[in-house]
């Protein structure tokens, strides 16, 4: 690390071709070092420039947790070398919490996990005989369980059997008895069909099928047909329910929903400073001061989301216990309450608003926000339904 830290014997700059008598450049600001460096080097820096260096990070971090608008204060106030600039704050965050959001299994691919991995020992049982005697007897375990649902369950073909038995004491003939039986299998088909197409169905629509969709639009009623904008939209609908199942759907709904989250979240703040900007003094506040108190505000909520979901994967690993699942639901209750207050002291302290001024605009415009989040999300939400094929 030394060697690649050491100043160069050429004084001219690399980056500005600026006479450099010192370490820095007294015109770019570069620094005149040998610019080939060794991976570890290439690696820290790469971690000082997301962090701006590790004690402006952490001292970031802690103001930004614990002290409640004061980072947004200090930051106006020009004391802007000792932490990280807001964008970069929050590129960072963002960045980091919905990466590991997007590693972290869920619950369904868990149990799944836990579900394959039994199966999968009990045909290696040879490999380790306790272990594979364990996993034997819960497979009985689940199989009895099983069985005993089953046999809780009235059975699906007693009509059948009843049929049966009155062809074999005559009351009925051998074509009755048929007919019977058909009759049966076409109600149970019909029922599984709807049942299936009651599965799938979104936003009720009445199509069942792209082809009748298209039908309707070109051979039906001029009543019948629909605006270029409502056939779009149901034609997206139907085109996500015949590719994909109701679990595929909804696996690909999360993970879409998900992947695009940040990019809402970075359309949704400028109107979050137009609002806070809305209940302040314009002639005191310009609106680039509210955008520094957002920043700050958004990447404390996408801190404390990452707390919490790496809090509740940790302590989901020892689920057997107790004792953290108390802890687990300790720390999400806590965390969300604190989250829900943080806004509060933060405006308090950045604006200086009196306590109960401040109670007041902040009670509307978690109200006002509440509401427009709703509607962003919703819409949001529609747009990814409509967009997975």
């Amino acid at each position: 690390m030394s060697n690649s830290n050491s100043i160069r014997k050429d004084k001219t700059c690399l980056n500005c071709n600026y006479v450099v008598d010192k370490r820095f450049c007294p015109n770019c600001g570069q620094e005149n070092t040998e610019s080939r460096k060794t991976f570890l080097h290439l690696f820290v820096h790469f971690f000082e420039d997301l962090t701006h260096y590790e004690n402006a990070f952490w001292k970031t971090i802690k103001n930004l947790i614990f002290h409640p608008g004061s980072l947004s204060k200090e930051y106006l106030s020009g004391k802007r070398m000792s932490y990280l600039a807001p964008v970069r704050l929050y590129i960072f965050v963002s960045f980091v919490t919905f990466f590991l959001i997007s590693l972290l299994p869920n619950e369904d691919n868990k149990s799944d996990k836990k579900e394959n991995g039994l199966v999968t020992f009990e045909s290696d049982k040879g490999t380790n005989s306790n272990e594979g005697l364990y996993y034997k007897d819960k497979l009985e375990e689940q199989q009895n369980q099983k069985k005993d649902s089953i046999k809780a369950q009235p059975k699906k073909d007693s009509i059948v059997n009843k049929i049966n038995l009155l062809r074999k004491k005559g009351v009925i003939s051998k074509n009755e008895a048929d007919s019977l039986r058909n009759y049966i299998k076409i109600a149970n088909k019909e029922k599984s069909i709807e049942k299936e197409n009651k599965e799938v169905t979104f936003f009720n629509t009445k199509y069942k099928s792209v082809n009748a969709l298209d039908s309707i639009q070109k051979n039906g009623k001029p009543t019948e047909k629909l605006s270029a904008i409502n056939y779009w939209f149901i034609h997206k609908i139907l085109l996500v329910q015949e590719k994909y199942s109701k679990e595929e759907i909804k696996e690909k709904f999360i993970e879409s929903f998900i992947h695009n989250l940040p990019k809402s979240l970075f359309i949704y703040m400028p109107l979050f400073a137009f609002i806070l900007w809305l209940f302040q003094d314009k002639k005191k506040w310009y609106y680039f001061d509210h955008g520094i108190f957002t920043l700050h505000y958004f990447s404390f909520l996408l801190l404390g989301i990452l707390l919490i979901t790496v809090f509740s994967y940790i302590l989901g690993l020892l689920e057997n216990f107790l004792i953290f699942k108390v802890l687990d639901n300790i720390f999400t209750a806590v965390a969300i309450l604190y989250m829900l207050y943080y806004f509060f002291p933060a405006h308090h302290r950045f604006y200086g608003d009196s306590r109960g001024l401040t109670i007041v605009k902040g009670i509307v415009i978690f109200f006002i926000n509440i509401f427009f989040i709703f509607v962003i999300l919703t819409m949001f939400a529609i747009y990814t339904f409509i967009n997975l094929h």
